[in-house]
């Protein structure tokens, strides 16, 4: 069981009716509750709460952050993005989903703009599996398919993945990098591309069943913290 919090920036589903239709309550509290059904302890936190409900105590708590912005990734306080920063280094998992590839922390992380191309125009997206052993892959063949999704397309601005485990083609012709892991410090990052805020996709069970796989890789091991700076000579 891992202690979750699932941040989601929550702005679309309060102004845009059709994102409200498939997300009544929030993207953010679709996948609080899958994660919940897989077994683990899960809250959740919005862009709006004091704090953007990241502070100091609830990420302390948090063994991994899963992170969804689109129309307000400005507007998250540096501060936060240092506090989150900080938490990945010292062994908090991430999971970066969609547009979060936009986001102040996965900018930072990545030391990258982490642009890239796109197209809304409701394409199949088949996304083939290219590390079938790879945990977050657990459970899938060779490749699921979305009906309608938003096109990415490379190039990706973002460094070479540590491992690859997802590769996306559209109808459109694009390929895309679309599950990329990485380590920061003793953080396990993981950027997953499907959840365009107008279509169900967080409903998908190869989506859900992607994203529980990732928090269950992303989940710290080693909690001891590390020691710097100068030390006596090592006595045997």
């Amino acid at each position: 069981m891992t202690r979750i919090t699932v941040w989601g920036e929550y702005r679309h589903e309060q102004h845009n009716p059709k994102v409200a239709e498939i997300y009544p309550d929030g993207m953010h509290n679709v996948i609080a509750r899958f994660l919940r059904d897989a077994g683990h302890t899960v809250q959740t936190a919005t862009l709006d709460e004091p704090e953007h409900g990241l502070t100091e105590t609830v990420l302390a708590e948090t063994e991994v952050l899963t992170w969804w912005g689109h129309l307000a990734h400005d507007e998250v306080d540096d501060a936060i993005v240092d506090r989150v920063h900080k938490r990945v280094l010292e062994g908090m998992g991430l999971i970066v989903l969609h547009s979060g590839h936009f986001s102040k922390i996965f900018r930072r992380l990545m030391g990258t703009t982490c642009d890239l191309k796109w197209r809304e125009k409701d394409e199949k997206e088949r996304i083939w599996v290219v590390e079938p052993g790879h945990p977050i892959a657990e459970g899938l063949g060779s490749y699921f398919e979305i009906p309608q999704t938003e096109m990415y397309g490379e190039r990706f601005d973002i460094p070479a993945p540590e491992t690859l485990v997802f590769i996306s083609w559209f109808e459109g012709g694009e390929v895309f990098r679309s599950g990329c892991c990485y380590t920061r410090g003793k953080g396990k990052i993981f950027y997953f591309r499907p959840g365009h805020e107008t279509l169900p996709i967080y409903y998908q069970a190869e989506v859900q069943r992607v994203i529980a796989n990732a928090v269950r890789w992303a989940a710290p091991v080693d909690t001891s913290p590390v020691t710097f700076g100068n030390v006596p000579e090592f006595m045997t």
